[in-house]
């Protein structure tokens, strides 16, 4: 029997643009296609995505992509994706389709594939030699879903994110009466997230978030603002029914939180009267303590609503003495720093700001070590491929399914690229495709490679000197001094001026030696010069020497 064949390109080893390829004969199905957000040494990039070279290069083979949930980690790379690989087919749960439908309508790709809608409660669907089901979930956004696949190299339960809330917003619970059902026919193998599995006990559930918020809001006398991800229906709706409580208007401000609530209200997932809702510059009509304010920016991205009100530069509102600020989300690793801005930011103008470290005002969807241990036993899978986290999470995962029964040599912990066999006798790492990042900067997709990204750390950390030399065309000599423009490494004169001269001089003397060569005049003016700053600074800025003919 041939065996079936898993192919990781996002998502282990960080958290964040997840992607796996799984491969049966000559066709593939593609689970999820996320992106990430640049950590801060990527100076100068809007979005992470992984490397689609290896998909590319199968194309033909390509059958659909398939996705658990709407999160941008899962989704936001399919715009990208569809432009580099013709994917001819989307599959996903209701509110997941209307997040990617919109997302593909902005980037003018509507047309670019079929979408289908996947019934958690419906029968399987065959997409090549893939046999699949989507089984609810319950996690911080609706219509959460694992994928099965059945083929016959063996049945794979491909979790996605999920938690087990036994009192979730919406009443959806993840359907662990399918997951046992699944596992008594017997799962090859479990590809499960891994994104909590360091943490002890049972992650709480959703309305502990909404219950902090019955006791936070109703005491505070002056204008509320509310931060999570644009994607967390239900905490939105916690917030808006406890404003209605209280009798509150709500605003919603940011694009990507009022996108998501229209989607949401059109589709039922979300419930606010029309009477309730203000449009954001009808929020100085009403008195501060009868208004409610939903907005983006929990991650403290620099344009964001948040970010713009802590700084008090939001056309629509700003922040004053009394009111209170509930950052409803933990930083995603990296951001910590931007968050600690805007809470300084908001503080300075006399908000009271609750967030993850001084109130219970944010719940994660991912599952804890004792919901991961109630997943393996349900599914009693042979064998376990830990995946959606940095490689201790992974590790992790890796023990706690150890522990469950589950025989070591069966459990993988693969890295982004790795090719992972699956037969009946075995599961290996047997190969490696080529994997990576493509960098988003602006218009430009994957034209930003890693040697920019450094060019642009040494600018930010040691500036840059410009050197610009004019010589004679006729003759080739010297027409002036050199002239120097110098930022970010200081603005001493007479370090300057010592440059300066070290530039003259050694044009001329190559000159001298009859060296006119351009290339070779700016590899001798930067070697000199550079070694010259690093003896006077030790700092080893970009020097960019240029010659000029007239």
């Amino acid at each position: 029997m041939a065996g079936l064949r898993i192919i990781p390109l996002g998502g282990l080893g960080e958290v964040g643009k997840n992607m796996t390829v799984y491969e049966y004969g000559d066709d593939m199905v593609v689970v999820d296609a996320g992106l990430a957000f640049p950590r801060d040494e990527q100076l100068g990039v809007d979005l992470v995505l992984p490397d689609f070279s290896f998909l590319s290069d199968n194309a033909e083979r390509v059958r659909a992509v398939l996705l658990t949930h709407g999160h941008e980690d899962h989704v936001g790379g399919l715009p990208y994706l569809l432009r580099r690989v013709p994917i001819g087919h989307i599959w996903g749960t209701k509110l997941t389709l209307a997040l990617v439908q919109s997302k593909l309508d902005e980037h003018g790709l509507l047309r670019a594939a079929e979408l289908h809608e996947a019934d958690p409660e419906g029968d399987p669907v065959d997409v090549g030699p893939f046999r699949l089901e989507w089984v609810r979930m319950a996690h911080s956004i609706p219509d959460t879903a694992a994928i099965v696949l059945e083929t016959p190299g063996g049945r794979v339960v491909h979790t996605g994110d999920y938690k087990i809330d036994h009192t979730p917003v919406d009443g959806m619970r993840t359907d662990v009466g399918r997951l046992a059902d699944i596992g008594n026919r017997g799962v090859d193998l479990l590809v499960g997230d891994s994104t909590n599995a360091e943490r002890p006990g049972v992650t709480p559930s959703e309305r502990v978030v909404g219950e902090a918020f019955r006791q936070l809001i109703p005491v505070r006398t002056g204008r509320i603002f509310v931060s999570s991800f644009a994607s967390n229906v239900h905490r939105m709706q916690q917030a808006i029914d406890v404003a209605a409580e209280v009798d509150r208007k709500v605003a919603v401000i940011g694009r990507s939180m009022r996108k998501t609530l229209n989607i949401s209200r059109n589709l039922g997932y979300i419930k606010i009267p029309d009477a309730m809702l203000l449009k954001p510059h009808e929020l100085e009509e009403y008195p501060r303590g009868k208004t409610l304010v939903l907005c983006s920016g929990s991650q403290g991205e620099p344009l964001s609503a948040l970010t713009r009100i802590a700084y008090n530069d939001h056309p629509a509102t700003s922040v004053e003495r009394g009111d209170t600020v509930i950052i409803s989300a933990k930083p995603i690793p990296g951001n910590e720093l931007r968050v600690h801005d805007t809470i300084n930011g908001l503080a300075r103008l006399g908000a009271e700001v609750l967030h993850e470290e001084n109130a219970v005002v944010h719940a994660s969807g991912h599952a804890n070590a004792e919901e991961l241990r109630t997943v393996l036993s349900l599914l009693r899978p042979r064998c376990v491929m830990p995946v959606h986290g940095e490689y201790r999470m992974q590790a992790a995962h890796a023990r706690l399914a150890e522990d469950a029964g589950v025989d070591p040599r069966n459990i993988v912990i693969a890295e982004n690229g790795s090719v992972v066999e699956l037969t009946d006798d075995r599961i290996a790492i047997v190969d490696q495709v080529q994997s990576g990042v493509t960098f988003v900067d602006g218009l430009g997709v994957g034209d930003v490679r890693d040697v920019a990204i450094r060019d642009r750390q040494r600018l930010s950390e040691d500036g840059v000197v410009i050197i610009v030399a004019t010589l004679a065309a006729s003759n080739g000599g010297a027409v002036s001094p050199p002239e120097l423009i110098v930022r970010g490494v200081g603005d001493a004169q007479p370090i300057i001026d010592e440059l300066r001269a070290e530039a003259d001089n050694t044009l001329r003397d190559c000159l001298a030696q009859n060296i006119t060569e351009i290339k070779l005049l700016q590899e001798h003016i930067h070697d000199n010069v550079g070694q010259v700053l690093y003896d006077r600074t030790g700092r080893r800025p970009m020097i960019l020497p240029v010659i000029v003919e007239v």
